[in-house]
C-alpha cells in the first residue's frame, strides 16, 4: 500500500435541509441538482442578477441534506444570497461549522479505499464511517468530516504541515476556487465551469441565466481561466497579470488563486482566450514571468 498523504484544508460546507432543499438550490445555482445523489457530487456555479459568480463549489448529497462544499471567501459572499429567498420555502441553509475536509493524496486511489473501506463504483462520492467522501481524481479524495473524528485518520494517514501541495494540486488540474478579489467579477464560463461539467444548459431558470446562456449561444464569452507557473514564490495573493505587446506591458487579467510547492507558485488567472504558450506574461508590480500551463480538459462555449 503507497504511503497517504493527509491534508487540513480550510474548505467549508453550507448545509441545506428541509422538503425543498433540492428545488431550492436547483433553482439558485448552475447545476442540474437532480442530477445529484448520494453517489454523484456535481460542480455548480451561484451567480447574482447580472450572471457573475458569487461562488463555485462541489455539490453533494449526504443523508437527509445536501452539501455545498466551497473555499471561506466564497462561503461567506453564497450564505447571505443563499438565504435570502429561504423564508418562502421548506428549507434550512446554514454554515454547518461542525465539518471538517479532510484532502487524502497517494500514488494510487486503491490505497486510499482501502483505508477508509470504501469502494467509489465507478462513481465519484460515496458515504464512508468517517462521514462523506468526495473523488477529486484518481490520486485523491475529499472527506468532510466532524474534528472528534480525526484522531482516527492518524492510523493511516500522514499528515502534512502544509496544505499548499494539495492547493498546487487542484491549480494542476484546472478547478476553479475564487479569492475574495474574484466574487462577483466573472460569469461562469470565464471560470471555465463548463469544461467540468458545471453548468446544465437545459435545466430551466435560475439566478443569472440569461448571462450564461448568451455566453454559451451567442459567443460573447472572451475569457478563461488558466494554469500558470512561476519559477519563484509569489508573495501577493491575487497579483495582476501583464502580458508583453511590442515593447510594452498591458494588462492581461487577475489571478483568482494562488499556491506555492517548494520554490514555485502556481496560479489559476482570468486571461484573454486566445493567450498562447508564446505569450510572455509576468505579474505586474513583482515582474515575475510566467509560464502557461496545459489545461488537462478541453475548453467549449
Amino acid at each position: 500500500m503507497s504511503e497517504i498523504l493527509a491534508y487540513k484544508l480550510n474548505e467549508q460546507v453550507i448545509s441545506l435541509f428541509g422538503d425543498d432543499a433540492k428545488s431550492y438550490l436547483h433553482g439558485q445555482t448552475t447545476q442540474d441538482i437532480n442530477q445529484v445523489n448520494q453517489q454523484q457530487y456535481l460542480w455548480a456555479g451561484h451567480c447574482n442578477a447580472k450572471g457573475k459568480m458569487w461562488s463555485v463549489a462541489r455539490v453533494y448529497q449526504h443523508n437527509s441534506h445536501y452539501g455545498y462544499l466551497t473555499s471561506p471567501d466564497e462561503l461567506n459572499a453564497s450564505l447571505p444570497e443563499l438565504k435570502k429567498y429561504a423564508v418562502f420555502s421548506k428549507v434550512t441553509i446554514e454554515h454547518d461549522e461542525n465539518k471538517v475536509c479532510v484532502g487524502f493524496k497517494a500514488d494510487n486511489l486503491a490505497s486510499i479505499c482501502s483505508a477508509l473501506s470504501i469502494d467509489f463504483n465507478d462513481n465519484n462520492a460515496t458515504d464512508c464511517d468517517l462521514g462523506k467522501v468526495l473523488k477529486v481524481d484518481e490520486f485523491s479524495v475529499i472527506l468532510i468530516t466532524t474534528s472528534e473524528q480525526l484522531s482516527v485518520l492518524d492510523a493511516f494517514a500522514k499528515w502534512q504541515s502544509s496544505n499548499q501541495p494539495w492547493y498546487t494540486h487542484l491549480i494542476q488540474l484546472g478547478q476553479p476556487r475564487m479569492n475574495s478579489t474574484a466574487i462577483s467579477e466573472y460569469v461562469p464560463q470565464m471560470l471555465n465551469l463548463q469544461a467540468i461539467g458545471g453548468i446544465s444548459f437545459t435545466k430551466g431558470c435560475y439566478t443569472g441565466q440569461e448571462t450564461v446562456a448568451r455566453m454559451k449561444y451567442l459567443g460573447k464569452n472572451k475569457r478563461a481561466m488558466a494554469i500558470l507557473k512561476a519559477d519563484a514564490t509569489i508573495s501577493d495573493d491575487a497579483p495582476e497579470l501583464e502580458i508583453q505587446l511590442g515593447e510594452n506591458w498591458r494588462r492581461a487579467g487577475n489571478t483568482i488563486e494562488l499556491a506555492h510547492e517548494q520554490d514555485s507558485t502556481y496560479l489559476l488567472a482570468v486571461l484573454p482566450n486566445d493567450i498562447t504558450s508564446e505569450s510572455n506574461l509576468r505579474t505586474k508590480h513583482s515582474e515575475v514571468p510566467l509560464s502557461l500551463c496545459t489545461l488537462p480538459y478541453t475548453l467549449e462555449d
